[in-house]
């Protein structure tokens, strides 16, 4: 974001901006454990550093197929990833659609997934994507652009109330009322349209302490709208279940998160699926008849490595979980 008069220019994350760089990469695929020969499913292609390092470790013989939604990163990745040919199986779509696209694609059960929940540098740090306030753009956020409502369309659909509780729930935002109602105020006089004039408005909303803080008044908001605009949380959960029944015995997969609502879905899923009896506590033996879908093999997130962070700020709020499938 452009320096402001009043108050020194802010960074959404803390960090400057940088090139992409794949998040938790050597310990992705530590407890992915892939081997030669073997299928695996890149759910959220992004650039395709993720893909790159399961195509080195499944082949000769093995293959990785990349989902994205996002065009631009899907064009991204065939160039970078064409030395491997046919063995890289580049697909345009969504990965809550995974059942279909395998099926299309011929794979009954893959021997594992990887599923990076975050948004990619690339989106980030083109203005026209909308996804970031470091410089101007229009308000977008679509990780697909050809499809779905933009963020400035969702602003100037949505109530004060709606508003508000899109921000306390995808955001966290405890400002998220008082955010809400400068919005509403502001686009009876003129519709919000870009970021800047999004996140100029929300600072001034946020007061002065607000302002000179480490991290933008703002960043909670255009967090929230991004969830809101992609779908991200809706069916996750569902999401994570199904991946688990589609591998195959022994076939892990692992989901990186960037934010605690992410994290939260993954982590209740993997556990009801690792534990799902229903029966009470002092019943002498299972009578619910429900079994263990996997076993869980991160207890606890799988966070970056502090040499990782260093060169890599953008890495700090990563957390991995890896599970495999009974």
């Amino acid at each position: 974001m452009a320096p402001r008069s009043s108050a020194p220019a802010f960074e959404e994350d803390g960090v400057p901006e940088r090139a992409h760089v794949s998040v938790l990469l050597a310990e992705a695929i530590e407890w992915l454990a892939p081997r030669p020969g073997q299928t695996f499913v890149d759910g959220t292609l992004g650039a395709g550093g993720h893909a790159e390092a399961l195509l080195a470790a499944v082949g000769p013989g093995g293959s990785v197929i990349g989902i994205d939604r996002d065009p631009t990163a899907l064009d991204h990745a065939r160039r970078r990833l064409a030395r491997f040919g046919p063995a890289f199986r580049p697909v345009h779509g969504n990965h809550r659609d995974l059942r279909r696209i395998l099926a299309e694609l011929g794979v009954e059960t893959p021997n594992g997934a990887l599923f990076d929940l975050g948004f990619s540098s690339m989106q980030m740090d083109d203005p026209a994507r909308g996804f970031s306030f470091q410089t101007d753009g229009p308000l977008d956020m679509r990780m697909d652009p050809g499809s779905g409502e933009t963020a400035a369309e969702l602003l100037a659909r949505l109530g004060d109330r709606e508003l508000s509780d899109l921000f306390r729930r995808f955001g966290e935002e405890p400002q998220a009322r008082r955010f809400a109602r400068a919005i509403v105020r502001e686009r009876e006089r003129s519709p919000i349209m870009r970021t800047k004039a999004l996140a100029d408005l929300v600072a001034r909303a946020a007061g002065p302490a607000a302002r000179f803080g480490r991290i933008h008044p703002a960043t909670r908001v255009f967090q929230a709208l991004r969830i809101a605009v992609n779908d991200e949380l809706e069916g996750l959960d569902n999401r994570v279940a199904e991946v688990c029944d589609l591998l195959g015995p022994g076939g892990r997969a692992a989901w990186i998160a960037f934010h605690s609502l992410e994290d939260r879905q993954v982590k209740q899923t993997l556990r009801r699926l690792a534990a799902p009896c229903t029966c009470p506590p002092d019943m002498p033996r299972c009578g619910c008849g429900l079994r263990p879908v996997v076993r869980v093999l991160t207890p606890r997130p799988v966070y970056p490595s502090a040499e990782e962070i260093s060169t890599n700020p953008r890495a700090r709020s990563g957390r991995l979980r890896a599970a495999e499938k009974l």
